[in-house]
């Protein structure tokens, strides 16, 4: 059996609506733009004050993508578990929260 190089046999799956998809990854689009900025400035020698602020606010907005992706994860997939009586689904909830916590 091939794997298609874009699959993890190991990821589960999440089916996303075109709209989310798109949000998402317009969201990243940006950080990763941020994240050339920052290389560029380090690129063009730029001081270390103005290349700290702008890693922090790529941190920022990692974080902010972040928790949005999780509160869509507890409406969506968390609520249908437990509605479905996948209980495991909390503690592995509970479990990624402390991960985040660290």
């Amino acid at each position: 059996m091939e794997n298609n190089i874009n699959e993890c046999p190991h990821c589960r799956k999440k089916v996303r609506d075109e709209k989310e998809h798109k949000e998402l990854l317009n969201r990243l689009s940006r950080i990763e733009g941020q994240i050339r900025g920052i290389k560029k400035m380090v690129d063009d020698d730029c001081y270390c004050t103005d290349i700290i602020v702008q890693v922090s606010a790529a941190a920022a907005a990692l974080n902010s993508f972040n928790k949005e992706l999780l509160s869509r994860h507890i409406k969506t997939c968390v609520s249908e578990d437990i509605k479905a009586g996948e209980e495991e689904t909390v503690d592995e909830l509970c479990a990624l929260i402390a991960k985040l916590m660290k």
